[in-house]
């Protein structure tokens, strides 16, 4: 499939264009051949891109495609069975399944016959989340600059805050005291390096913010599209390079607290319910159903193009520069400057929007999305889907 010229098309491909421009979406053609019925349908690319970033033959991206749909729904099944008993689940992609945690019985008759097991622990999700909740009012607006974030932390059923240790002084010591309180379900983790968000003044394949700064489009909504919330402020112009088209202007942002933002397009501009590749290819969105810790996973950024690897946690409050960010996802896909805002897809449904991360596509590294059903309730919005 031919894609269109980077001078015809505005922010970040595929997911808005100018009027005028020669758009195709995916053709059938381009839909990956896949061995089981009930893998959902993707482009060849997106599986190719899942080969090469998740060490996996065609029939074993396939394979886990498949699985990862059904756990999606077992997932809620376990919810749903469990109630207050629910102590989190994620995906193996060793063993294919659904691992599902309570702190009753293992004997779950609505998860009998399917792709999960069931595991044993001590502390229930919602008993996690409040000592999350906690740190969070600790924290405030914003927390010492060595600590990197806090989440619940399902596989282990604890509460982990990961640490930069190089930064560590009294004031990061004072927090993590107060943070772990005595209680040996709080873990402190080291990590190398800290998250920052993924803006940048640079050149490339835009969209521009007041004529300067680029980041990348989300998903197109009707009447717009959502990207992050540190890309622009409400009123900020939005152009489709630095010094061309006016397409629209930021009609809300949130950062930091939540790190999401809606574009309001003008008249004359194209909107698509797809996700460029940029190998040629575009990727289809076909709604927006969040998806297991430990499914694989796939962004687009106007910096790096399409990357994947693996969902790693939920719920992540990132302590960024510029202030603490709730509700994050943190994921083992790398990310650089200008992939803010991106989009993430699991298959052809809708994940989330860049927000910010380490490292790099070079060494590897870290990157955190926000999820992308919150904002479209923040905002009362609707996807464009393929």
């Amino acid at each position: 499939m031919k894609r269109i010229a980077q001078k015809s098309v505005g922010a970040f491909g595929l997911a808005l264009v100018l009027v005028g421009a020669a758009l195709q979406p995916a053709s059938a053609g381009d839909v990956a051949t896949v061995s089981s019925p009930s893998s959902p349908k993707v482009s060849a690319a997106m599986s190719q891109a899942l080969q090469r970033d998740l060490h996996l033959t065609a029939e074993q991206a396939a394979d886990r495609l498949a699985r990862e749909e059904t756990a999606r729904g077992v997932e809620q099944r376990a919810k749903d069975a469990l109630g207050t008993s629910y102590a989190g689940s994620w995906y193996d992609a060793d063993s294919g399944k659904l691992i599902v945690q309570t702190t009753g019985s293992t004997e779950v008759s609505a998860l009998k016959g399917t792709d999960s097991e069931v595991r044993r622990v001590a502390r229930s999700a919602a008993e996690l989340d409040v000592v999350k909740s906690g740190i969070d009012v600790l924290a405030g607006t914003h927390a010492p600059a060595a600590i990197n974030g806090w989440h619940v932390d399902v596989k282990t059923n604890s509460v982990v805050v990961a640490v930069n240790r190089a930064k560590v002084d009294d004031a990061a010591k004072a927090f993590l005291d107060k943070a772990i309180a005595g209680r040996d379900h709080v873990r402190v983790v080291d990590e190398a390096g800290s998250p920052g968000t993924f803006a940048d003044v640079v050149g490339g394949w835009p969209y521009y913010i007041n004529y300067a700064a680029r980041c990348s489009v989300g998903f197109s909504v009707y009447g717009g599209f959502v990207s992050a919330g540190h890309c622009g402020t409400p009123g900020s112009t939005v152009t489709d390079n630095a010094n061309s088209t006016v397409i629209g202007s930021f009609a809300g942002s949130t950062f930091p607290y939540y790190d999401y933002s809606y574009v309001s397009t003008y008249g004359g501009v194209n909107l698509w319910g797809y996700v460029e590749g940029y190998n040629g290819y575009w990727y289809y969105v076909r709604g927006s159903a969040q998806v297991p810790a430990g499914s694989g996973i796939c962004r687009s950024g106007s910096t790096t193009g399409l990357r994947c690897g693996t969902l790693d946690s939920r719920g992540w409050t990132v302590n960024y520069p510029q202030g603490t960010v709730y509700n994050l996802t943190r994921t083992n896909v790398c990310a650089e400057p200008g992939d803010s805002g991106g989009s993430w897809l699991s298959a052809n449904q809708a994940q989330g929007v860049t927000s910010g991360g380490s490292g790099n596509c070079s060494v590897g590294g870290t990157t955190f999305y926000q999820e992308v059903n919150p904002i479209l309730a923040a905002y009362g919005l609707t996807l464009i889907l393929s």
